[in-house]
């Protein structure tokens, strides 16, 4: 998370790239941008609001040595001389052009930008950002003709939101710089993030709880509403978020100890966790401190309905974890051969 309230643009240059299994070409500018006040007014919030409510960041990442990793190593020569961003912003494009082997990859423009004055963490920093247009807006221009007004269609960027987008931060830690990034358009996500960037979480809180959200997420989905139901499915869900709203700090034995009732359930739980960190390639940590932004972000995403197949939704509250399990019976009429559901309540609101 930035803030960009102090933030500026020292240099900014637009390209276009191909696709590379199309056979369509790349097309290079020779000259940085020059903005007059009206477009940087509005090219400045356009590049960096869609990084201001991200809670994650990431770490470049490469199979030999980080210092290989492409957009690493362009990074660094602008921040080391900014002179370069002509030059370097093209090798930028040709390397996003290299990994454009799919025909759903659409082509676009290519903006490269050097900033100065980005709040991150209680500094003031400067960064590198790398953006791509992808989907352009229709939008009517009127013209005056002959004493009269008429309009054609043209065609343009939509300034409120951006497709895809990296921010390079002048700052890091052990693992290297802090890396953000953005991705509106979902389709061939992974030419992005693992391909063009080649990127991974940072090993911190953030994605210590994200994972571990994310597991207890797929378990209660694959496990615990298969073998019993979407009832026990969200209840489990709510004792999860109430856990980790009530600590600080996750112990996993002592979650699974609160959570689970009965051992064979824990058995479950710690098989499919093994699955999972085998198939996400991500380490579960046994202690790990609460993010209490992406347990909010996260407690969004989650979704209580139980939807059933008479045309009939019952809605359960991810903040009351014994509401259900109090309030709410399952059963099973042997006169309609049917399941049902009894809700019991003092008053309807």
């Amino acid at each position: 998370m930035i803030n960009r309230n102090k933030a500026s643009i020292l240099k900014c240059i637009i390209h276009k790239v191909g696709n590379k299994h199309n056979d369509t070409k790349n097309a290079f500018s020779e000259n940085e941008l020059q903005f007059d006040e009206e477009s940087y007014e509005l090219m400045l919030p356009f590049l960096l609001r869609p990084f201001t409510s991200l809670v994650q960041s990431h770490r470049f990442n490469h199979h030999a040595n980080i210092e290989l990793n492409e957009i690493n190593a362009y990074s660094k020569e602008i921040f080391s001389d900014d002179n370069t961003l002509v030059e370097t912003s093209k090798n930028i494009v040709k390397h996003l052009y290299e990994q454009s082997t799919s025909a759903q990859i659409k082509t676009g423009d290519v903006i490269v930008a050097y900033f100065d004055g980005i709040e991150y963490n209680e500094m003031v920093i400067d960064a590198v950002g790398v953006f791509k247009i992808e989907n352009k807006s229709n939008f009517f221009q009127t013209y005056l003709e002959n004493n009269s007004y008429d309009v054609i269609v043209q065609k343009g960027i939509n300034t409120k939101k951006l497709d895809k987008g990296c921010l390079i931060l002048n700052t890091g830690d052990a693992e290297g710089k802090v890396v953000l990034t953005v991705d509106n358009n979902n389709y061939e996500a992974a030419c992005w993030t693992d391909k063009f960037l080649n990127i991974k979480y940072a090993d911190d809180y953030n994605s210590h709880t994200q994972n571990y959200i994310s597991l207890c997420k797929e378990f209660s989905s694959e496990v615990i509403k298969t073998s019993y139901g979407a009832q026990e499915r969200n209840n489990f869900l709510a004792k999860t978020i109430d856990f980790f709203k009530e600590n600080e700090v996750v112990n996993i034995d002592r979650f699974k100890e609160e959570i689970f009732e009965e051992d064979k359930h824990i058995d479950l739980f710690e098989s499919y966790k093994k699955d999972f960190e085998a198939e996400q390639n991500v380490v579960i940590r046994n202690q790990f401190d609460v993010s209490e932004k992406v347990l909010t972000k996260e407690k969004k995403k989650i979704k209580t309905d139980i939807k059933l197949d008479t045309h009939i939704q019952i809605k359960l509250d991810i903040d009351a974890p014994d509401a259900a399990s109090e309030h709410l019976e399952r059963g099973y009429d042997e006169d309609k051969k049917m399941h049902y559901y009894k809700v019991y309540f003092n008053a309807e609101d």
